[in-house]
C-alpha cells in the first residue's frame, strides 16, 4: 500500500488507548488505513484498511483485531445492494460468538461501514449525505453495517446524522446521542466522551 498523505490522531477519552488513522481524502472518496490500541475490554490492537466508492460509499472494510492468545479478522465488500462478508479466527475470543454476521443479506441496501473503534467511519455518512454547510435541522436517517470491536461482529443498525451548526453534527443511534464537533473536511475533531483529535 502507498503512503497516505494525512494522519490524524485520536485521544480516546474513555479508556486507555489511541486511533491513529492515515488518510487520503479526495473530492469525491477516501482510503484509509490505521490503528487503535485499547485497554478495554481486553488489551487489544484493532488494524483497519478501508476504501470508499465514488461519492463515500464503503466499497471495502478489512478489520482485524488481536489480543492475548487470540486473533480474528473480518472483511465486507460490498457489490450493488448486496454485501460479502469473510471472516477467519484464531484462539479463543471468551464467549463470544463468532466474527462478521450469520446473514449478509440484512446489510442489503447499506452503503456505510462503521468501525466501533474509531472515529474515522463517522465521516463517511457526513461527506456522503452533503452535510458539511448544509442548513442546521438537516437530518439524514440510514442504515449502517456497525463493526463491534474487538469481537469483530457485523451488526445492522441505523444511524441519524443531524446538523446543529457549521461545525457540529448530532450522531444518534438507539438511545445514543453525541454532538460531534467536526473540522471543514468532516473529520471528527472531539466525539464527547468517546475521542478527542490531537494531530
Amino acid at each position: 500500500m502507498s503512503p497516505l498523505p494525512r494522519a490524524l490522531l485520536w485521544d480516546r477519552m474513555v479508556e486507555v488507548g489511541t486511533d491513529i488513522a492515515l488518510v487520503d481524502l479526495r473530492p469525491d472518496k477516501l482510503l484509509a488505513h490505521g490503528q487503535v490500541v485499547a485497554a478495554e475490554p481486553v488489551p487489544h490492537a484493532c488494524r483497519y484498511q478501508l476504501t470508499t466508492v465514488d461519492g463515500f460509499a464503503t466499497d471495502t472494510m478489512t478489520v482485524e483485531s488481536e489480543g492475548a492468545g487470540w486473533q480474528r479478522e473480518v472483511r465486507l465488500e460490498r457489490s450493488g445492494d448486496s454485501w460479502r462478508v469473510t471472516t477467519s479466527e484464531q484462539g479463543k475470543f471468551g464467549s463470544v460468538q463468532l466474527p462478521g454476521i450469520v446473514d449478509p443479506g440484512r446489510l442489503a441496501g447499506v452503503l456505510d461501514v462503521d468501525l466501533e473503534a474509531t472515529a474515522l467511519t463517522n465521516t463517511l455518512p457526513i461527506r456522503r449525505l452533503g452535510l458539511l454547510g448544509a442548513e442546521p435541522g438537516t437530518t439524514h436517517t440510514v442504515p449502517m453495517a456497525w463493526i463491534r470491536v474487538p469481537s469483530l461482529q457485523v451488526i445492522p443498525v441505523e444511524q441519524t446524522y443531524t446538523v446543529i451548526d457549521a461545525n457540529t453534527i448530532r450522531y444518534t443511534s438507539g438511545s445514543f446521542t453525541a454532538d460531534l464537533a467536526v473540522d471543514k473536511d468532516g473529520f471528527v475533531v472531539t466525539y464527547p466522551g468517546y475521542a478527542s483529535l490531537v494531530a
